[in-house]
């Protein structure tokens, strides 16, 4: 099963840059062309927040005109920048979307890897939290199905990343999800957004990996007083390859067209 997962796109309305410096929306569209020419095609994209910037209708929208290029089934979770009931609305058409609430689902019909969908995000904050009753509910949802290799996926990641003005907007609690997950050992990964850059560690007994975003970097600044900053870096994302006995593997897949191929290896 071959999945490409997605992050961080800020789409804009029409004409609109994101910060005033990039045009998001090209470089998002640039990532679904690439998604679509992979070959092989991947089974599944997953697109873990922050699909647009402000929560607007009018972003929505352009978000809408650029997935309907997308020629591969897609997941979605909001991230902080969504808003959650203009999220809904957007995806409304998708079977996996719950009808209200936190957009928490699991699917386990597009391969023999589960995806299990867990909303960490809190309406109007930047930081996430891993509630009591998330928690709960994710136990529960990883139960149902112990010997299936599974996926949950997430925005705000559930640690400190060492960059001092992003480790504020974390998900918080993460230890009520180490505590589900290190009971669940058929969790091959669990991938976040939200920090725009590629960063790996061990996290409840399994794998904890965050995406890039297909807009911008945000700078890996890990002095103490370091201040916001962010470049604009070759855009990436990150494609899941699982094969029967080898288990889950994760690839960072930079987006664009590069010299080559040439013939060695």
């Amino acid at each position: 099963m071959l999945i490409a997962h997605l992050s961080d796109p800020h789409v804009r309305p029409d004409g609109s840059l994101y910060q005033g410096v990039v045009n998001s929306n090209v470089q998002f569209a640039a990532a679904i062309a690439h998604v679509n020419a992979l070959d092989p095609r991947p089974d599944l994209v997953l697109l873990s927040g922050d699909l647009v910037d402000h929560g607007h209708a009018d972003e929505y929208a352009m978000l809408a005109r650029l997935l309907a290029a997308l020629e591969v089934p897609v997941l979605a979770i909001p991230g902080n920048h969504d808003e959650r009931e203009a999220f809904r609305a957007a995806f409304t058409n998708q079977s996996w979307l719950p009808a209200n609430g936190p957009i928490n689902y699991a699917v386990g019909d597009r391969g023999p890897v589960r995806i299990v969908a867990f909303d960490v995000t809190l309406p109007g904050l930047h930081h996430g939290i891993v509630s009591e009753e998330g928690a709960a509910w994710l136990h529960g949802v990883l139960a149902a199905e112990p010997a299936r290799p599974t996926i949950v996926m997430m925005h705000q990641p559930p640690f400190d990343t060492g960059i001092p003005y992003m480790d504020p907007y974390c998900c918080r609690e993460g230890h009520r999800l180490a505590d589900v997950v290190a009971r669940h050992p058929q969790v091959e990964r669990i991938l976040c957004g939200h920090v725009h850059r590629v960063m790996q560690m061990r996290f409840g007994g399994t794998t904890l990996c965050t995406a890039p975003s297909t807009t911008t970097a945000i700078a890996l600044q890990l002095r103490p007083d370091a201040t916001p900053a962010s470049h604009i870096e070759p855009p990436a994302m990150l494609l899941h390859h699982w094969r029967e006995g080898t288990g889950l593997i994760t690839h960072v897949v930079p987006i664009g067209t590069f010299p080559g191929p040439y013939p060695f290896a």
